[in-house]
């Protein structure tokens, strides 16, 4: 989406089809009466159709084709469009009502970023933010997002500032909806991973070409989905069906280090735990299975023994840091960034040997 369009909202107002079926009578002259008796109905019932009480419902039409020479896909539409008309001014009342929970969410980041449209109306604003989230209303949302039994409840990282969160997930849920994947294989997965751990020593802009498809041939939708304001998510994994999961990854950080771990740090979720699982990666996170999560990420990276002896009483300098990760196939920025973590190094230190990223910025 490019660009922005400011939309005033205009209420779709149609005129009721009595008002056409007296018009039409007036027009020939012929009375209701006259009518009733030519359709095989009761003055009554004409009069309520006019009245706008009684609908003109396809038989009826076929009835009126026959009498007006009027097609009855005519009186059919008119018919249509009134119901629907009617439908959006009650809608659009209900609605009303709700309009200040626009303010929990960042409209104007959404603007911004390219995933809806502007319009001058509330009302037709939270009819386009509704339409991103997909629900019929706040109270939907509310159900999905954030009422007490929702999965995204279980992070503290989401529930802090759940307006920003979800728009960033829903908009890694849209971005996995265009991309096609094979049922999902764990051993197929596994054997991906191994490819990839390969793909840090290209950079991560060859990772975000080349990582994506070879994700899909095993069952994950991976997707790259630029920060939102307020959403301090750096990646997330969930199941959108049984054969097919999402690892969803943020440009926070800018370090190719933080982004060759967060991503095998949401591989180990999707191999390690359960479908029904929902993982949002931010500040402060913790538990077992994060820890778990973790360690195969370390683990998969640069293995319990070689890492042994990389840190076992020597003095690493740029060059043995380089030899070690060609040895391993993997780039010097995640063993600079594993030792920066654990202590080993300064956090400022070799840091010549981690490459920063810019990927494009991922408009819907």
């Amino acid at each position: 989406m490019s660009g922005k369009a400011e939309n005033e909202y205009e209420p779709d107002v149609v005129t009721p089809p009595g008002e056409t079926l007296q018009e039409t009578l007036d027009a020939l002259g012929m009375s209701k009466v006259e009518l009733a008796g030519r359709i095989g109905m009761t003055q009554k019932t004409v009069g309520d159709i006019i009245k706008h009480g009684k609908p003109i419902t396809p038989a009826t039409a076929m009835k009126l084709e026959k009498v007006f020479r009027i097609p009855a896909s005519f009186w059919n539409n008119r018919e249509r469009r009134f119901r629907e008309s009617l439908a959006r001014q009650k809608e659009r009342k209900r609605l009303e009502a709700s309009v200040d929970w626009l303010k929990t969410i960042p409209v104007r980041e959404m603007i911004k970023c390219g995933l809806i449209e502007k319009h001058k109306d509330t009302v037709e604003q939270l009819h386009e933010v509704l339409r991103y989230f997909g629900v019929a209303s706040p109270e939907q949302w509310k159900a999905i997002w954030t009422s007490p039994d929702a999965a995204y409840r279980r992070s503290k990282v989401f529930i802090s500032k759940p307006g920003p969160n979800s728009v960033w997930l829903r908009w890694g849920e849209l971005q996995a909806q265009q991309i096609q994947c094979d049922p999902f294989n764990k051993k197929s997965f596994r054997k991906t991973l191994e490819k990839i751990r390969t793909l840090t020593r290209t950079g991560a802009e060859q990772f975000q070409e080349d990582a994506a498809p070879m994700c899909g041939k095993a069952g994950v939708a991976l997707v790259f989905t630029p920060p939102i304001k307020g959403a301090p998510v750096t990646g997330a994994t969930r199941w959108l069906s049984p054969s097919k999961a999402l690892i969803q990854l943020s440009m926070r950080g800018k370090w190719e280090d933080i982004l060759w771990f967060t991503f095998f740090h949401e591989a180990g979720h999707i191999l390690l735990h359960g479908k029904r699982d929902i993982f949002i990666e931010g500040n402060g996170n913790e538990g077992h299975r994060e820890e778990q999560a973790n360690r195969f990420a370390q683990d998969f990276l640069i293995p319990p023994a070689d890492y042994r002896d990389l840190v076992d009483g020597r003095t690493v300098s740029q060059r043995f840091i380089k030899s070690f990760a060609a040895r391993l196939d993997i780039s010097p920025a995640v063993v600079v960034g594993r030792l920066q973590h654990d202590g080993h190094l300064k956090n400022y230190a070799m840091n010549n040997l981690r490459r920063r990223f810019d990927f494009a910025n991922g408009k819907r």
